[in-house]
């Protein structure tokens, strides 16, 4: 297992365009998420067992939950306060009580766009790589809903195709972060004359406003969110298919009962469910939530494209390939595949390196790049939208075998990272092949 740092860092959503990583062990590698994951200091998930009534337990403790659970989890969360507790964790119709923990981001705003980013519509270098530009496939998500589990989406970006069939946890369904709306651009882009394109541009996006305007939540959030597509996938035109989650936090399988039920529950409909590996390369991917639960697919990112080389200084020459396992990416046993999360990392003449991020699509309109997990998992996202085209029986099994077995380049890929702090965790798993996952199907 990789060395722990004695400092847990937070799990971010991305990683900014300027994040610095250190080239062959030359400089010392410098950490990119410093905010420590927190707990709410009075708030709680508790777990009701199956067949009794949330409310029978709210009723019987006298509290007011933020949020009741029915459809994808059995229970509640709110605040408890001290002189309720030891009775709520002696109640027999109670199976657990655990904090609610804090999802944070190591926020950096993204760099605005710059002439000539998308004078007329682009095809990111990500789709791409994947083998998913428009024309290439037979399918391109038709029919198929992918809910974004994020900040929520631009409803007014131009580009976007986004259901009024929405959820949310605060005041609106409308992103007023960023992050929601870039995760949907690389999901579901249109295929038209502006901005970019995405893996599987004729899908449906639901937004699912778990994040608020600095891109943090809390397990309750998150729960809550999936207790809304559990409750609405089938019955929402198109139905959701597909969820994705570009986000997490530090922690074990165990520690949040009722959020990993809520996973299992939409697993066991039918419903594929994607999350980001992590942006801790010192972590394995099992000590990430919600990658760490085994009935999702965790995604691991690299880059895209061959990187820049310095024209002078001590790494002048030296160039960051395709398909390099990217300076930030989570990864271990575990890890379903990897996708790219970042267009390329050019070696400074410092070197340093620069992570060019995915370009897709910026809130208020426009582009804009980000790097990290959160635009590897979206790429994996629209292809199983693809696949859920194909098959519409297709089951998230299913769908993780083909991924796995149509990956390109298994066994050789993702190139190890030069930086200090990348540690190869014995595995290649590939990276995406859209044409190979559909052709993978049974």
């Amino acid at each position: 297992m990789k060395k722990l740092l004695a400092l847990i860092f937070a799990v971010s959503l991305f990683i900014s365009t300027n994040a610095f990583a250190s080239f062959g062990g030359i400089l010392n590698y410098e950490p990119l998420s410093k905010i420590q994951a927190g707990n709410a200091s009075d708030s709680f998930v508790v777990q009701v067992k199956n067949g009794v009534d949330p409310q029978t337990v709210i009723g019987k403790h006298g509290l007011a939950p933020r949020f009741v659970y029915k459809d994808a989890a059995n229970g509640f969360a709110g605040k408890i306060p001290p002189g309720i507790m030891k009775k709520m964790k002696s109640d027999p119709n109670v199976l657990s009580v655990v904090p609610d923990r804090k999802i944070t981001a190591d926020v950096k705003p993204p760099r605005p766009p710059r002439p000539g980013d998308s004078p007329s519509q682009v095809i990111p270098s990500g789709i791409i790589r994947i083998g998913a530009e428009p024309g290439i496939l037979d399918y391109a998500g038709t029919g198929i809903g992918v809910a974004i589990v994020d900040t929520g989406i631009d409803f007014n970006h131009a580009d976007l195709n986004v259901s009024a069939d929405c959820f949310t946890a605060y005041a609106s369904c409308q992103d007023d972060q960023g992050h929601g709306t870039h995760v949907g651009g690389i999901v579901a882009a249109l295929n038209n004359n502006q901005d970019t394109v995405g893996v599987a541009p004729n899908a449906t996006l639901y937004a699912v406003k778990v994040l608020d305007s600095t891109g943090s939540g809390y397990d309750s959030d998150i729960t809550a969110g999936l207790d809304w597509v559990a409750a609405n996938a089938n019955s929402v035109n198109p139905p959701i298919r597909v969820v994705n989650l570009s986000l997490g936090r530090t922690g074990s399988v165990g520690d949040n009962p009722v959020m990993h039920a809520a996973f299992q529950t939409l697993v066991n409909m039918g419903i594929s469910v994607v999350v980001s590996a992590g942006n801790n390369e010192y972590m394995e991917v099992s000590e990430h939530i919600p990658s760490a639960y085994p009935e999702v697919m965790a995604i691991a990112s690299t880059s895209a494209e061959d990187g820049a080389s310095p024209k002078n200084g001590g790494c002048k020459g030296m160039v960051i390939p395709k398909d390099t396992a990217s300076f930030f990416t989570t990864d271990g046993i575990g890890v379903t595949i990897s996708a790219p999360g970042e267009q390329k990392e050019n070696i400074k003449v410092s070197c340093f390196i620069n992570s060019e991020g995915i370009l897709s699509l910026q809130l208020g309109g426009g582009t804009t790049r980000m790097s990290g997990t959160s635009m590897s998992a979206p790429h994996v996202a629209g292809v199983v939208a693809l696949m859920y085209e194909k098959i519409g029986s297709l089951t998230p099994e299913n769908a993780r075998s083909a991924i796995k077995l149509g990956a390109d380049l298994a066994g050789s890929v993702p190139l190890d990272s030069p930086t200090s702090g990348y540690t190869f965790d014995g595995v290649r798993e590939g990276v995406l092949s859209a044409p190979g996952a559909l052709n993978a199907l049974p």
